[in-house]
């Protein structure tokens, strides 16, 4: 590798160019092919995967690296076949690339068409998480596109050992290898350059801290598809099943902690506060979780004062915030005001209040009767996700193949000119 990050980052942009043309153009077959092949390839590499990501492990804990990131730095066999089912659920998906559409004939005679074509090349900046290197991959060569990666410090062996089986499935499909290029360092220049490289990556993707996605959005001079921060809600209407609202509300916040979809604050009808938070509330202590309330909350069951910054604040971990709201009206502007346009749930048996609820909070998804631990790409059978998108343009919610595809316009005609 050049020692000289800009020079050997100009490289990787370079040869992802090139290669994005080769990807764009080839066939459905030959992709899924390559899918195929990585998916081969990651399992017979088990062992040395498991085995790099014990050497990541022992170094995260050596270095006190903080819970979250080591929860989804761990890697064994159910999380491989989790990879290896992504692989092929996103193989089983329509190819977009090519898709023709919005057909109409013009007074002039000329006929009028959109067709989906890839973004080009996708740079992806993630932190822990080595399964990424997986779920961009696929998504990426499925949608025609050339991706790098540059993955954490923290995931490197983890990462590298993963790449070695993407690298091995491309090869076999007779396909570029700088179709998923690995950043072979840990240099933070990298990403530096990275999110500079104007002429040669078309999007940047991150995926990781509040710190890390800030960074990238005010440094990058590259379009970035992005979150900041997953500040989910659960409301518990008046008119509700009180067993399924405290079984979501539960499964929402302890199915897994360190997932921007995890729920962060719990809003409950006054109504129903008093019914549903005194067993709710157990649940969540037996948990281990550290419940915050606001005073009514408080005043029912026992647990700590919520301050202003509580309603704020993505914990990713075992901490909850819980408030009592008025009525719906409350609940949608509590959400509108705190939330992150991440996923925001409604537990109602009003079909009237469900409706309100998916019109008025303005998220990129929104639920009724359901956990929000279900909001992302594997679950609404996008096969994967490179990430989930909380602004408005180009893409919002979880990002798979369509996301990373655009339109052109096609016009065919027959010799048609134009008299102005």
């Amino acid at each position: 590798m050049d020692t000289n990050i800009k020079s050997y980052m100009q490289g990787v942009g370079r040869a992802a160019r090139d290669a994005s043309r080769v990807i764009g153009a080839a066939s459905s077959a030959t992709k899924s092919a390559a899918l195929k092949a990585i998916a081969e390839a990651v399992d017979r590499a088990r062992q040395d995967i498991k085995q790099a990501n014990v050497q990541d492990m022992q170094a995260a804990q050596k270095n006190a690296i903080d819970q979250p990131l080591i929860e989804r730095l761990f890697l064994d066999d159910k999380g491989i076949d989790q990879m290896i089912e992504g692989l092929l659920q996103v193989d089983a998906l329509k190819d977009p690339v090519g898709e023709m559409s919005d057909f109409s004939f013009r007074p002039s005679g000329i006929q009028i068409g959109k067709m989906r074509v890839p973004l080009g090349v996708i740079g992806m900046i993630y932190e822990s998480r080595p399964n990424v290197t997986v779920d961009a991959a696929s998504l990426s060569l499925k949608s025609g596109n050339a991706c790098i990666l540059r993955g954490g410090s923290e995931a490197f062996h983890s990462n590298q050992a993963i790449a070695k089986c993407v690298i091995a499935g491309l090869e076999t499909a007779g396909l570029p290898a700088a179709c998923v290029q690995l950043i072979n360092t840990t240099d933070r220049a990298a990403v530096g350059e990275l999110i500079q490289l104007d002429d040669f990556v078309d999007v940047i993707v991150p995926r990781g801290g509040k710190s890390l996605i800030d960074r990238i959005s005010k440094e990058a001079t590259i379009p970035v598809i992005k979150h900041l921060d997953g500040i989910c809600h659960v409301f518990i209407d008046a008119d509700v099943d009180v067993d399924m609202a405290k079984n979501i509300a539960f499964n929402s916040k302890v199915e897994k902690y360190a997932v921007c979809n995890a729920l962060e604050t719990l809003l409950v009808h006054e109504q129903r506060a008093k019914e549903v938070l005194p067993s709710l509330a157990q649940q969540y202590i037996n948990a281990g979780v550290e419940l915050r309330g606001c005073e009514q909350a408080c005043n029912i069951t026992q647990m700590t004062a919520a301050t202003e910054q509580d309603w704020g604040t993505e914990y990713l971990g075992p901490i909850l915030a819980v408030k009592i709201v008025a009525d719906l009206d409350a609940a949608i502007a509590h959400i509108n005001q705190y939330g992150s346009q991440h996923t925001d749930v409604i537990v109602t048996q009003s079909f009237a209040n469900s409706r309100r609820f998916i019109a008025e909070v303005d998220s990129a998804s929104v639920m009724i009767n359901a956990s929000t631990q279900f909001a992302d790409g594997f679950e609404y059978g996008l096969g994967a996700e490179v990430g989930i998108s909380t602004d408005k343009i180009h893409a919002r919610g979880p990002v798979g193949l369509e996301g990373l595809t655009s339109q052109k316009y096609v016009v065919f005609g027959n010799g048609e000119i134009r008299n102005r």
